[in-house]
């Protein structure tokens, strides 16, 4: 029988959220460090947080307990006005892995609901290629390259969705330059 997973996590939903960030779906539970977006010590999304918001890629990081301290993630989200989410609500694993190529959407997340619960957002972030085409899909737009943006709208509401490089170490991009492309975004919006 297939094993469907369903999200681990509730939508991390700041009213005052000007940026909704979405990857695809977190990993097995076994590689978490934290119960949070993001929990894989080996991914570089808090590192990248830290660096283009502190100048401190370690900001995030407890590193002799190789773990993030979510003690200061949820805090700093929360005054920036940044939500997250993933694009699949349930998936299956084809194999024991965390990669998008490794992962069948079972069921995708409710994107217009959570954006309507978000009144102030004017963008989306989606981290990597999975999350990318289901967002582009849902919305019927073009898949932007990484770094760039297609345009979409909601409700009359004008947004944009950026594609950035993914948070993934297997995606090959040193971390600095990762932070490159979040950082101009995160400019323009903050």
């Amino acid at each position: 029988m297939t094993n469907v997973e369903r999200h681990p996590f509730e939508p991390f939903l700041p009213k005052n959220a000007r940026l909704l960030m979405l990857g695809t779906f977190p990993p097995a539970q076994k590689r978490w460090s934290m119960e949070f977006y993001y929990p894989n010590f080996i991914n570089d999304m808090w590192r990248i947080m830290g660096l283009c918001f502190f100048n401190d890629k370690q900001h995030f990081v407890l590193e002799q307990e190789k773990r993030f301290d979510i003690s200061l993630i949820i805090p700093f989200l929360k005054e920036k006005g940044i939500a997250l989410y993933d694009t699949a609500d349930e998936v299956v694993r084809t194999k024991n892995n965390a990669s998008d190529k490794d992962l069948e959407i079972v069921r995708p997340s409710d994107l217009d609901g959570m954006l309507r619960q978000l009144p102030e957002c004017k963008a989306v972030i989606t981290a990597g290629q999975l999350a990318t085409t289901v967002f582009c899909q849902h919305y019927g737009i073009e898949e932007p390259k990484v770094g760039g943006y297609s345009e979409f709208v909601l409700d009359n509401r004008l947004m944009r969705l950026y594609r950035m490089p993914s948070s993934s170490r297997a995606y090959p991009m040193k971390l600095e330059n990762k932070a490159i492309y979040y950082n101009k975004v995160f400019k323009e919006i903050f």
